[in-house]
């Protein structure tokens, strides 16, 4: 059975029982919806006083002239990107933060790959960019990504502030020293895991807003 098969069964039936499949569509939505719900009320009541903690260090950050560095790979590098751009283009009266995806300069990340290696991607760019006053922040959902944990370490070392999401049990990420705060969505589910993140830089990206 495919990954789409085991998601999506109702898709994949033998049937032509249009109101079944309906249904079974209408049941799989809720049962989703249910989980992200429940999932985020969890991130909520474990986290939430360290989300608000988190946003109130970073504002200082902001207001001694630091910048956000935001990074991971594949779909958590759309949400680093993403991340960045809530900060720097806030829109409405919210006021513009200095922000920056570190992949989203192909030239760069492909001649890091290409020259040195991608364990490297975002460390190098956060030795040549960070500061003390700075914020590196680092999304994976499996909290392993080997380039993160190297990026974190450099962060570290420069007196960044530094913040990771991740998801299941943290992974590696959960054992490094080097992250001041650390954001765990508890699941098993990659669409679920992103889901949660999304909601956690949203009240963060809101809570530093509200600081600054």
């Amino acid at each position: 059975m495919s990954e789409f098969e085991a998601l999506y069964p109702f898709l994949y039936a033998d049937t032509s029982d249009l109101t079944a499949v309906m249904d079974q569509v209408r049941a799989s939505t809720v049962a989703k919806a249910q989980e992200i719900g429940e999932l985020r009320r969890t991130v909520a009541e474990r986290d939430g006083a360290r989300i608000a903690e988190c946003a109130r260090e970073a504002a200082a950050r902001f207001a001694a002239g630091g910048r956000l560095f935001a990074f991971g790979n594949g779909g958590s590098a759309t949400d680093a990107q993403q991340l960045a751009t809530l900060f720097l283009n806030p829109g409405g009266q919210a006021r513009p933060l200095p922000a920056f995806g570190l992949a989203n300069d192909t030239s760069v990340v492909t001649a890091l790959c290409n020259d040195i290696g991608v364990e490297v991607v975002f460390a190098r760019q956060l030795a040549a960019f960070g500061g003390r006053n700075d914020i590196a922040v680092g999304l994976s959902t499996s909290g392993n990504s080997g380039n993160l944990l190297r990026a974190f370490d450099e962060a570290s070392r420069r007196g960044m502030l530094t913040i990771g999401l991740a998801g299941y049990d943290g992974g590696k990420m959960a054992e490094l020293d080097s992250i001041d705060y650390l954001f765990v969505a508890p699941s098993a589910s990659v669409h679920r895991i992103q889901e949660a993140q999304t909601t956690t830089y949203q009240v963060l990206w809101e809570l530093t807003q509200e600081e600054v």
